[in-house]
C-alpha cells in the first residue's frame, strides 16, 4: 500500500472531521476514526481466518477476521472492501454485504497501541485460491461457523479483540447459518 495511505477521522457521532496518514494514526492516544471488517466466505460456507503477520503493528500475529481496512477519504465503503481484498488476501470479492453497520469498538494491544474504530463488519462471497500477501497474512484457515463460536469459547487470546466482539453479533444477526447461499 501507499506509504501516504490517509484514514478518516470521525467525531464521536461518527461524522468526518478531516483525515490523517494511516501511519501515524495507531498510536497510545489513537483518535477515533472510519474503518471496516470483512468475513469472506466459500461455497461451503465457511469463513475464511487469517492470522496477522508479525509485521503488524497491533495484534500481531494473531487470528481475526478474513481482513479488515481503512476506506481512504471520498472513497465508497465497497470499493475499500474490494480494493482490500485483493491488497491482503489476491482474491476478488463478490456479493458483498454489510452486517454490522453500527459497530464501534476500541482496544488496546499489549504494547498499548489502541484501535478506535467505528467499523461497519461485512460479508462477503468468493471463489478460488488464496494468495496472501505475507506483509498482511502470516497463515489463513478456513472453519465452519459452528467452530469459530467453540474456539472463540475456549481460546480467546489467540483471536483479536474485534473478532471476539463482532463474531458472537454475526451470529445473532445471521445465525450459525452464517455462510448458507454461499
Amino acid at each position: 500500500m501507499n506509504a501516504t495511505e490517509m484514514v478518516v477521522l470521525l467525531d464521536d457521532a461518527g461524522t468526518p472531521i478531516g483525515e490523517a496518514p494511516k501511519e501515524g494514526v495507531h498510536t497510545e492516544q489513537t483518535p477515533l476514526h472510519l474503518a471496516f471488517s470483512c468475513y469472506l466466505l466459500n461455497g461451503a460456507g465457511e469463513i475464511l481466518l487469517t492470522r496477522r503477520s508479525p509485521e503488524k503493528k497491533t495484534w500481531p500475529g494473531v487470528w481475526t477476521n478474513s481482513f479488515c481496512g481503512h476506506p481512504a477519504p471520498g472513497e465508497a465503503m465497497e470499493d475499500a472492501v474490494l480494493r482490500r481484498a485483493h491488497y491482503e488476501l489476491g482474491v476478488d470479492a463478490k456479493r458483498v454485504e454489510i452486517a454490522l453497520p453500527g459497530f464501534r469498538y476500541r482496544a488496546v494491544d499489549p504494547s498499548g497501541i489502541v484501535e478506535n474504530e467505528i467499523c461497519p463488519v461485512y460479508v462477503a462471497r468468493m471463489s478460488g485460491s488464496v494468495n496472501p500477501n505475507p506483509l498482511e497474512v502470516a497463515d489463513y484457515v478456513w472453519v465452519t461457523p459452528a467452530l469459530l463460536e467453540v474456539s472463540l469459547e475456549r481460546t480467546p487470546d489467540v483471536f483479536s479483540p474485534w473478532l471476539a466482539m463482532q463474531f458472537p453479533q454475526l451470529l445473532e444477526v445471521q445465525g450459525l447459518a452464517l455462510g448458507a447461499g454461499a
